[in-house]
């Protein structure tokens, strides 16, 4: 379990000092619940230097995968819309594997050995432990998105002078998926079933996002509405037009965040409903 700095780990401290108190001593004043940034910066530290080691096989699988499906569908895809929907979907899909994939199985496992009780002793807001979780996760996959993106517009000859918007699509499209994850695994009874969810849910961000909206069935259509991540697909894809609609770009990221701040509240829920069992 990662070390969280002394500012986080202090109130636990005066809890034991209060608790070695003699009946008769005077207890020593509890420490004051840490504020939600620092605590979320302190969060945000621990997990990123507990994933460090894995970061280079993840984001090679994560890539790798996501270059792999665009080289498939360039057999199919000859260009057009649909390759900007390849090309999008593909970049999100990178986001999508660490996010969702990988923080349901983290939770999930988190849930199983212990971890939340350790969470719990600490003046954590809950907030701080899903958020800040969230945020190292995502933090991952800033380079492989951007290399799959420009990976694509190569493969697929697409202009790259949009490719700015990818520090809204990272953040948004994140945040959305990284609560979807975190709330599968936290509500998930064994570590097991929150792996399979987040396979799911990966899976689903692969058919739903990847392949070009015109080619798939009317019904599956409307669930492509329901994933958290097609609104960040959809932004990045109207950034190939020749003269984007910005305005449409920029109501598909405010919807990508109005669904994030929603999963993000969710995955808080199901945290505070998972540490109190």
């Amino acid at each position: 379990m990662s070390v969280l700095p002394a500012e986080i780990l202090s109130g636990r401290a005066h809890r034991g000092a209060q608790a070695a108190a003699p009946s008769g001593a005077p207890a020593e004043p509890l420490a004051p619940r840490a504020r939600l940034l620092p605590a979320l910066a302190a969060v945000y530290r621990a997990q990123l230097s507990r994933a460090r080691v894995a970061r280079i096989p993840l984001l090679f699988v994560a890539t790798f995968q996501s270059v792999g499906i665009m080289v498939l569908m360039r057999g199919v895809v000859d260009g057009g819309a649909e390759a900007q929907a390849v090309v999008a979907g593909s970049s999100v899909l990178v986001v999508a594997f660490v996010a969702l994939n990988l923080l349901a199985q983290y939770f999930g496992q988190l849930r199983a050995d212990g971890g939340l009780d350790h969470y719990a002793t600490l003046p954590v807001p809950p907030a701080a432990v899903v958020l800040g979780t969230a945020a190292a996760y995502a933090s991952f996959t800033v380079p492989g998105t951007l290399v799959t993106a420009v990976t694509g517009c190569a493969l697929f000859g697409l202009p790259m002078g949009n490719l700015w918007v990818l520090a809204a699509v990272v953040p948004l499209a994140g945040a959305a998926l990284a609560g979807l994850g975190a709330a599968l695994g936290l509500l998930a009874p064994r570590p097991e079933l929150a792996t399979l969810l987040g396979q799911l849910g990966m899976s689903a961000a692969l058919l739903l996002g990847v392949l070009p909206p015109e080619r798939l069935p009317s019904a599956v259509q409307y669930a492509r509405d329901l994933l958290p991540s097609t609104y960040g697909v959809e932004a990045f894809s109207r950034t190939f037009a020749a003269e984007p609609d910005w305005a449409l770009v920029a109501l598909d990221l405010l919807v990508c965040g109005a669904v994030g701040v929603a999963s993000l509240a969710a995955a808080t829920w199901a945290y505070r409903r998972a540490a109190v069992r």
